[in-house]
Protein backbone atom coordinates (compact mmCIF):
# COMPACT_ATOMS: atom_id res chain seq x y z
CA UNK A 1 0.00 0.00 0.00
CA UNK A 2 3.40 2.28 0.58
CA UNK A 3 3.42 3.06 -3.19
CA UNK A 4 -0.04 3.88 -3.91
CA UNK A 5 -0.52 6.60 -0.88
CA UNK A 6 3.12 7.74 -1.54
CA UNK A 7 2.14 8.33 -5.71
CA UNK A 8 -1.40 10.22 -3.94
CA UNK A 9 0.37 12.20 -1.54
CA UNK A 10 3.22 12.91 -4.57
CA UNK A 11 0.92 13.79 -6.70
CA UNK A 12 -1.64 15.45 -4.90
CA UNK A 13 -0.16 19.29 -5.62
CA UNK A 14 -0.40 18.35 -9.22
CA UNK A 15 -4.05 17.02 -10.01
CA UNK A 16 -6.11 19.23 -12.11
CA UNK A 17 -3.60 19.95 -14.52
CA UNK A 18 -1.88 22.06 -12.37
CA UNK A 19 1.73 20.95 -12.76
CA UNK A 20 4.20 21.71 -15.79
CA UNK A 21 4.53 18.45 -17.40
CA UNK A 22 8.45 17.41 -15.87
CA UNK A 23 9.93 14.99 -14.61
CA UNK A 24 11.92 17.10 -12.81
CA UNK A 25 10.43 18.74 -8.97
CA UNK A 26 10.73 18.49 -5.49
CA UNK A 27 8.91 15.07 -4.30
CA UNK A 28 7.81 15.96 -1.10
CA UNK A 29 7.00 20.10 -0.61
CA UNK A 30 4.43 21.46 2.70
CA UNK A 31 1.91 21.64 -0.66
CA UNK A 32 1.37 17.99 -0.71
CA UNK A 33 -1.25 15.94 0.95
CA UNK A 34 -3.36 12.56 1.32
CA UNK A 35 -6.25 12.69 -1.07
CA UNK A 36 -9.77 10.68 -1.05
CA UNK A 37 -7.11 7.43 -2.99
CA UNK A 38 -5.48 7.10 0.67
CA UNK A 39 -8.64 7.36 2.38
CA UNK A 40 -9.55 5.00 0.20
CA UNK A 41 -7.01 2.75 -0.60
CA UNK A 42 -7.20 2.56 3.53
CA UNK A 43 -10.48 1.58 3.93
CA UNK A 44 -10.48 -1.03 1.09
CA UNK A 45 -7.45 -2.60 2.99
CA UNK A 46 -9.08 -2.42 6.32
CA UNK A 47 -11.99 -4.33 5.38
CA UNK A 48 -10.44 -6.65 3.69
CA UNK A 49 -8.40 -7.64 7.15
CA UNK A 50 -11.47 -7.61 8.60
CA UNK A 51 -13.09 -9.73 6.77
CA UNK A 52 -10.40 -12.76 6.01
CA UNK A 53 -8.61 -13.67 3.66
CA UNK A 54 -11.08 -16.80 2.56
CA UNK A 55 -14.36 -14.89 2.88
CA UNK A 56 -17.02 -15.47 0.36
CA UNK A 57 -18.39 -11.97 -1.53
CA UNK A 58 -21.01 -11.37 0.66
CA UNK A 59 -18.63 -10.67 3.35
CA UNK A 60 -16.48 -9.26 1.70
CA UNK A 61 -18.84 -6.53 0.30
CA UNK A 62 -20.42 -5.97 3.36
CA UNK A 63 -17.12 -5.04 5.39
CA UNK A 64 -16.45 -2.71 2.01
CA UNK A 65 -19.10 -0.62 2.32
CA UNK A 66 -19.28 -0.84 6.06
CA UNK A 67 -15.52 0.64 5.80
CA UNK A 68 -15.97 2.64 2.89
CA UNK A 69 -18.77 4.35 4.68
CA UNK A 70 -17.09 4.88 7.54
CA UNK A 71 -13.66 6.24 6.40
CA UNK A 72 -15.46 8.33 4.07
CA UNK A 73 -17.40 9.86 6.29
CA UNK A 74 -14.78 10.58 8.84
CA UNK A 75 -12.83 12.53 5.62
CA UNK A 76 -15.72 14.11 4.21
CA UNK A 77 -13.80 16.76 2.38
CA UNK A 78 -11.21 14.51 0.87
CA UNK A 79 -11.97 15.28 -2.74
CA UNK A 80 -13.99 12.50 -3.55
CA UNK A 81 -16.58 12.65 -6.95
CA UNK A 82 -20.32 14.11 -6.20
CA UNK A 83 -21.45 10.08 -7.15
CA UNK A 84 -19.58 8.51 -4.41
CA UNK A 85 -19.80 11.03 -1.72
CA UNK A 86 -23.73 10.55 -2.07
CA UNK A 87 -22.65 7.22 -1.89
CA UNK A 88 -20.85 7.52 1.41
CA UNK A 89 -23.80 9.51 2.98
CA UNK A 90 -26.64 6.84 1.76
CA UNK A 91 -28.82 5.37 3.94
CA UNK A 92 -28.68 2.12 1.88
CA UNK A 93 -26.15 3.00 -0.71
CA UNK A 94 -26.12 0.81 -4.20
CA UNK A 95 -23.54 0.98 -7.05
CA UNK A 96 -23.95 3.52 -9.45
CA UNK A 97 -22.85 2.03 -12.43
CA UNK A 98 -19.42 4.06 -12.46
CA UNK A 99 -16.26 3.38 -14.69
CA UNK A 100 -14.26 6.01 -13.13
CA UNK A 101 -10.64 5.46 -11.76
CA UNK A 102 -11.45 5.21 -8.46
CA UNK A 103 -12.20 2.10 -8.44
CA UNK A 104 -8.49 1.18 -9.82
CA UNK A 105 -7.09 3.66 -6.84
CA UNK A 106 -7.90 2.24 -4.27
CA UNK A 107 -7.52 -1.22 -4.99
CA UNK A 108 -3.62 -2.17 -4.35
CA UNK A 109 -4.29 -4.31 -1.06
CA UNK A 110 -6.05 -6.73 -3.22
CA UNK A 111 -2.57 -7.54 -5.05
CA UNK A 112 -0.81 -8.71 -2.05
CA UNK A 113 -3.39 -10.35 0.16
CA UNK A 114 -4.54 -13.53 -2.23
CA UNK A 115 -2.31 -16.42 -3.16
CA UNK A 116 -3.18 -16.50 -6.58
CA UNK A 117 -3.81 -14.51 -9.54
CA UNK A 118 -7.56 -16.05 -9.82
CA UNK A 119 -8.50 -14.84 -6.08
CA UNK A 120 -6.79 -11.79 -6.98
CA UNK A 121 -9.15 -10.76 -9.83
CA UNK A 122 -12.13 -12.42 -8.01
CA UNK A 123 -12.11 -9.84 -4.93
CA UNK A 124 -10.79 -6.88 -6.92
CA UNK A 125 -13.94 -7.17 -9.11
CA UNK A 126 -15.83 -6.95 -5.40
CA UNK A 127 -13.86 -4.40 -4.74
CA UNK A 128 -15.49 -2.28 -7.75
CA UNK A 129 -18.81 -4.16 -7.87
CA UNK A 130 -19.99 -2.26 -4.75
CA UNK A 131 -19.67 1.08 -6.38
CA UNK A 132 -18.25 0.99 -9.68
CA UNK A 133 -20.30 -1.89 -11.39
CA UNK A 134 -19.44 -0.56 -15.03
CA UNK A 135 -17.53 -3.35 -17.02
CA UNK A 136 -14.68 -0.80 -17.02
CA UNK A 137 -14.68 0.30 -14.00
CA UNK A 138 -14.44 -3.65 -12.49
CA UNK A 139 -11.75 -4.42 -15.42
CA UNK A 140 -9.57 -1.03 -14.20
CA UNK A 141 -9.76 -2.83 -10.60
CA UNK A 142 -9.03 -6.15 -11.60
CA UNK A 143 -6.05 -4.97 -14.03
CA UNK A 144 -4.11 -3.12 -11.03
CA UNK A 145 -4.58 -5.94 -8.49
CA UNK A 146 -3.22 -8.08 -11.67
CA UNK A 147 -0.21 -6.20 -11.89
CA UNK A 148 0.41 -5.87 -8.69
CA UNK A 149 0.13 -9.70 -7.98
CA UNK A 150 2.45 -10.73 -11.28
CA UNK A 151 4.79 -7.75 -9.86
CA UNK A 152 5.32 -9.11 -6.65
CA UNK A 153 5.58 -12.82 -7.79
CA UNK A 154 8.41 -11.99 -9.96
CA UNK A 155 6.94 -11.08 -13.23
CA UNK A 156 9.03 -9.31 -15.80
CA UNK A 157 8.02 -6.08 -17.27
CA UNK A 158 7.00 -7.49 -20.76
CA UNK A 159 4.97 -10.33 -19.01
CA UNK A 160 2.75 -7.92 -17.07
CA UNK A 161 2.56 -6.19 -20.31
CA UNK A 162 1.46 -9.11 -22.48
CA UNK A 163 -1.32 -9.90 -19.42
CA UNK A 164 -2.72 -6.54 -19.61
CA UNK A 165 -3.13 -5.96 -23.11
CA UNK A 166 -4.39 -9.68 -23.44
CA UNK A 167 -6.83 -9.47 -20.85
CA UNK A 168 -8.24 -6.42 -20.33
CA UNK A 169 -7.54 -4.78 -23.94
CA UNK A 170 -5.69 -1.66 -23.05
CA UNK A 171 -2.97 -0.02 -25.33
CA UNK A 172 0.30 -0.11 -23.84
CA UNK A 173 2.46 0.48 -26.92
CA UNK A 174 2.28 4.01 -27.10
CA UNK A 175 5.14 5.89 -25.22
CA UNK A 176 5.00 8.11 -23.15
CA UNK A 177 6.21 11.09 -24.92
CA UNK A 178 3.83 10.69 -27.57
CA UNK A 179 1.02 10.49 -24.52
CA UNK A 180 2.15 13.68 -22.87
CA UNK A 181 1.51 16.39 -24.84
CA UNK A 182 -1.99 16.27 -25.18
CA UNK A 183 -3.06 14.51 -22.02
CA UNK A 184 -4.93 16.39 -19.71
CA UNK A 185 -7.12 15.25 -16.49
CA UNK A 186 -9.43 12.56 -16.67
CA UNK A 187 -11.02 9.99 -14.45
CA UNK A 188 -12.12 7.38 -16.72
CA UNK A 189 -10.54 3.72 -16.28
CA UNK A 190 -9.90 4.32 -20.03
CA UNK A 191 -7.77 6.66 -19.83
CA UNK A 192 -6.38 6.48 -16.77
CA UNK A 193 -4.86 2.63 -16.69
CA UNK A 194 -2.90 2.51 -20.03
CA UNK A 195 -1.25 5.24 -18.98
CA UNK A 196 -0.67 4.73 -15.57
CA UNK A 197 0.38 1.26 -16.66
CA UNK A 198 3.12 2.86 -19.11
CA UNK A 199 4.43 5.24 -16.37
CA UNK A 200 5.55 1.53 -14.57
CA UNK A 201 6.77 -0.22 -18.30
CA UNK A 202 9.16 3.09 -18.85
CA UNK A 203 10.68 3.44 -15.53
CA UNK A 204 13.72 1.67 -13.96
CA UNK A 205 12.55 2.25 -10.29
CA UNK A 206 9.68 3.50 -7.89
CA UNK A 207 10.48 7.10 -8.06
CA UNK A 208 11.16 6.94 -12.06
CA UNK A 209 7.47 5.68 -12.20
CA UNK A 210 6.22 8.49 -10.28
CA UNK A 211 8.30 11.18 -12.07
CA UNK A 212 6.73 9.73 -15.81
CA UNK A 213 3.41 10.72 -14.38
CA UNK A 214 4.24 14.47 -13.32
CA UNK A 215 5.97 14.16 -17.12
CA UNK A 216 2.24 13.50 -18.93
CA UNK A 217 0.18 15.24 -16.17
CA UNK A 218 -3.82 14.87 -15.71
CA UNK A 219 -5.06 13.35 -12.85
CA UNK A 220 -1.48 12.87 -10.93
CA UNK A 221 -2.51 11.56 -7.33
CA UNK A 222 -4.42 8.94 -8.74
CA UNK A 223 -2.43 7.98 -11.78
CA UNK A 224 0.12 7.90 -8.90
CA UNK A 225 -1.52 6.01 -6.85
CA UNK A 226 -1.86 3.28 -9.60
CA UNK A 227 1.23 3.39 -11.27
CA UNK A 228 3.17 3.78 -7.65
CA UNK A 229 1.33 1.08 -6.71
CA UNK A 230 2.56 -1.43 -9.30
CA UNK A 231 6.18 -0.22 -8.95
CA UNK A 232 6.01 -0.52 -5.32
CA UNK A 233 5.82 -4.36 -6.24
CA UNK A 234 7.94 -4.79 -8.62
CA UNK A 235 11.14 -2.78 -7.03
CA UNK A 236 10.23 -1.87 -4.24
CA UNK A 237 10.62 1.93 -2.55
CA UNK A 238 13.72 3.55 -0.89
CA UNK A 239 13.16 3.75 2.94
CA UNK A 240 13.60 7.41 2.99
CA UNK A 241 10.72 8.20 0.12
CA UNK A 242 8.34 5.58 2.77
CA UNK A 243 9.89 7.93 5.88
CA UNK A 244 8.86 10.97 4.32
CA UNK A 245 5.76 9.88 2.90
CA UNK A 246 4.27 9.00 6.33
CA UNK A 247 4.81 12.29 7.57
CA UNK A 248 1.73 13.44 5.88
CA UNK A 249 -0.53 10.79 7.06
CA UNK A 250 -2.78 10.81 10.42
CA UNK A 251 -2.59 8.97 13.10
CA UNK A 252 -5.51 6.60 12.24
CA UNK A 253 -4.74 6.08 8.64
CA UNK A 254 -1.03 5.14 9.99
CA UNK A 255 -2.22 2.81 12.38
CA UNK A 256 -4.19 0.86 8.91
CA UNK A 257 -1.09 1.07 7.00
CA UNK A 258 1.41 -0.70 10.04
CA UNK A 259 -1.02 -2.92 10.73
CA UNK A 260 -1.20 -4.48 6.53
CA UNK A 261 2.41 -4.19 6.26
CA UNK A 262 2.49 -6.78 9.24
CA UNK A 263 -0.35 -8.47 7.97
CA UNK A 264 1.70 -9.62 4.43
Amino acid sequence: MYGAIIGDIIGSRFEFDRGSKSREFELFTPRCNFTDDTVMTVAVAEALMNAGKDSDEKTIKSELIKSMKMWGQRYPDAGYGGRFIRWVLSEEPKPYGSYGNGSGMRVSSVGWLYDSLERTREVARWTAEVTHNHPEGIKGAESVAAAIFMARNGASKDEIKKYIEDEFGYNLNRTLDEISPSYHHVEDCMRTMPEAFTCFLEADSYEETVRNVMYIGGDTDTLAAIAGAVAEAFWGIPEDIIDSGMNFLSSDILDVVLKFKSAI
